[in-house]
């Protein structure tokens, strides 16, 4: 009796998670191009409103990179109607909060307010996209900014150049092979009319979409949007026609060194798919099995069993064009980086030979569920979920249709996909080392 109870509270438990995660929204376009995304939840007087921009560190010329992120700073500086330096101020005087970050694709605009702020939420948007001020001041000032970032972040932090070394060595031709960040001798090159040509191609409602999320009426936030996105003009489209890259067919081994680390870093490397393709998914299944955890199969070979690495994981950055599939592992004192990478080709080797245990595969199906409902258990994230999904996916209705994929990945598809792409002779090997001071 007690077991059937437990069955059907488990039953019960399982149906709730289901319903709650079904994400119900409208979507449309306005006259200008800006596509509009709705969610109405009324359970909490919350509401966010975001803008996803479809610029990123790719978008750039030679010699002029990092301007996505450059500008995702710059917006912040003042518009016409909103005085320099107050934009912050204005936000968390009326119980906001709100921020910004870019990746090689797209930059990410969002505010939370209580939702009788919504209508400041799309003022302070539409000021963003219509009345930014562009001025000297406001480039100097944020150049300055975006220099203390990579020092803070790249340039003075132990093992900040990792994903930087693998690009260069990665990509020859496409733009992902040059930081999203950017090079400040090119920030400090540019004109200030370049920084107005740039913001007068890319952010523009057509390359754009919006989404809000909330506590919100429909009709009256329709009613809003129109009022204060509908006036803004639409810029040119955006047309990309970035280079391909050729196929990796024979191992890459580079070396990078880092003043600021004492412990070396072996780094392995995969070009992958792009955002969308199963593959990409059977990936991120692939990471979970092999790092996710102390019980995942690196962790407990590498650091457990044999001892010789402090720290090891794998995980797949997707991106629009090519993703990106990185293994590390800090050794354990004097075991050398052929070691370490000898180490982790065995256990990838099992996955192109061996298909996992149906105990494993059940472990990877639950640990995708419980990340696919964790991804859209706030208004932010169920946002940011929308966004990402129209914007980079080209599929709104992955919001309630993502897990499906999971459930249909097989162990079988997981073998195919590590023999497709996890291959000794497509790597790339970074052997990350200490700077080597030289002798006083």
């Amino acid at each position: 009796m007690i077991n059937k109870l437990k069955l059907a509270a488990g039953a019960l438990l399982l149906s709730a998670v289901g319903f709650s995660q079904e994400v119900e929204y409208t979507e449309y376009d306005l006259d200008n191009g800006l596509h509009v995304i709705l969610h109405q939840d009324n359970s909490a007087p919350v509401v966010t409103t975001s803008v996803m921009y479809h610029v990123g560190g790719k978008d750039r010329e030679d010699g002029r990179t990092g301007f996505a992120h450059f500008f995702e700073h710059l917006l912040f500086e003042g518009t016409e109607n909103i005085p320099k330096g107050k934009w912050f101020e204005i936000v968390s005087s009326h119980g906001g909060n709100n921020n910004a970050n870019t990746s090689n694709d797209r930059t990410y605009y969002y505010e939370t307010f209580p939702s009788n702020n919504l209508e400041l939420g799309l003022w302070m948007e539409s000021e963003r996209m219509m009345h930014p001020v562009i001025k000297q001041e406001g480039v100097d000032t944020q150049n300055e900014v975006v220099k203390e970032e990579r020092r803070m972040r790249m340039d003075n932090s132990p093992y900040g150049n990792i994903l930087p070394a693998m690009q260069k060595n990665m990509f020859k031709k496409h733009p992902y092979k040059d930081p999203n960040i950017g090079y400040m001798e090119d920030l400090d090159a540019a004109t200030l009319q370049e920084f107005k040509d740039y913001f007068a191609k890319y952010y523009v409602p057509n390359n754009a979409v919006l989404v809000v999320a909330g506590d919100i009426d429909i009709k009256e936030t329709k009613d809003m949007i129109q009022d204060y996105f509908g006036p803004i003009k639409a810029g040119e489209e955006v047309t990309r026609d970035y280079p391909k890259e050729e196929p990796i067919t024979e191992e890459i081994h580079a070396e990078f060194y880092d003043p600021n680390i004492q412990i070396p870093m072996a780094i392995t490397g995969y070009r992958t798919p792009e955002f969308g393709n199963k593959d990409s998914y059977v990936l991120n299944m692939i990471s979970t099995y092999l790092s996710d955890g102390k019980s995942s199969k690196l962790y407990k070979k590498l650091v457990d069993e044999q001892n010789i690495a402090l720290q090891v994981g794998a995980f797949n950055l997707e991106q629009e064009d090519y993703g990106m599939y990185l293994i590390y592992a800090l050794p354990q004192g004097e075991t050398s980086l052929d070691s370490i990478n000898t180490e982790i080709e065995d256990e990838i080797t099992k996955l192109r030979n061996e298909l996992i245990s149906e105990s494993d595969f059940e472990k990877l199906q639950n640990k995708a569920e419980n990340s696919y409902v964790n991804s859209n258990s706030s208004i932010a994230g169920i946002a940011n979920s929308l966004a990402r999904n129209y914007l980079l996916y080209k599929d709104t209705s992955l919001i309630n249709e993502e897990i499906d994929i999971y459930r249909n990945i097989t162990r079988e598809d997981i073998k195919e996909v590590a023999n497709k792409y996890l291959k000794p002779n497509q790597r790339v090997i970074i052997d990350y080392l200490p700077e080597e001071k030289e002798a006083e």
